[in-house]
C-alpha cells in the first residue's frame, strides 16, 4: 500500500505544478519514468507489483491513448511523459482506470467549474487559474489523473 501512497505523492506534486504553472518539469515525469525502468528492470516487476510485461504493456497503451492527443493539442508533452511514467510504475488495470477516472473528472470539473469558480477567493481562484472556466480549452490534465489515479487504486485494491 505504501507503493501507491508514493505514486499518489508524485501525482500530487505533477498536479500542483501543472496547475499553477500549466507545465511539468522534465524532473518529475523522465525522472519518475527513469526510476520506475529502474525498478522494473532490476526486480522484474513495476513499483506496484505488477510483473514487468505489464508495466511495459501499460507504457505503450499511455503512448497510444496520448499521442493522438498530443499530435491534436489537445495534450502537452509534459502529459504524455506523465502518463508513460505512470504506466511504467503500475500496469494496465491501473493506467486505464486513472485514464477513466481522469476523464470523469475532467468532466464533472467541466459542468461544475461555472457554478462554483464565482464563488471561490480570489486567492484561491489567482492559485488555480489554469483551471479556470472557459480561460482555456486545454485544461491542466495532471489534477485529474491525480483523481483518475485515486479512484482507480480505491476500486482495483
Amino acid at each position: 500500500m505504501i507503493q501507491g501512497a508514493v505514486v499518489l505523492l508524485w501525482l500530487a506534486l505533477c498536479a500542483v505544478q501543472d496547475v499553477r504553472q500549466r507545465l511539468l518539469a522534465n524532473r518529475l515525469t523522465l525522472g519518475a519514468a527513469l526510476l520506475a525502468l529502474i525498478y522494473l528492470v532490476w526486480t522484474g516487476n513495476t513499483w506496484l507489483g505488477a510483473e514487468g510485461a505489464q508495466g511495459g504493456w501499460a507504457a505503450f497503451l499511455a503512448l497510444a491513448f496520448t499521442l493522438p492527443g498530443y499530435a491534436l493539442r489537445r495534450l502537452g508533452a509534459g502529459d504524455v511523459k506523465l502518463m508513460t511514467a505512470l504506466g511504467l510504475a503500475t500496469d494496465g488495470m491501473h493506467l486505464l482506470g486513472s485514464f477513466v477516472g481522469a476523464a470523469l473528472a475532467s468532466v464533472c470539473w467541466l459542468l461544475l467549474a461555472p457554478k462554483v469558480w464565482p464563488h471561490m477567493s480570489q486567492r484561491v481562484r489567482a492559485r488555480l487559474r489554469y483551471l479556470g472556466p472557459g480561460l482555456s480549452k486545454k485544461q491542466p490534465f495532471a489534477p485529474f489523473v491525480l483523481m483518475g489515479f485515486s479512484l482507480a487504486l480505491l476500486w482495483i485494491r
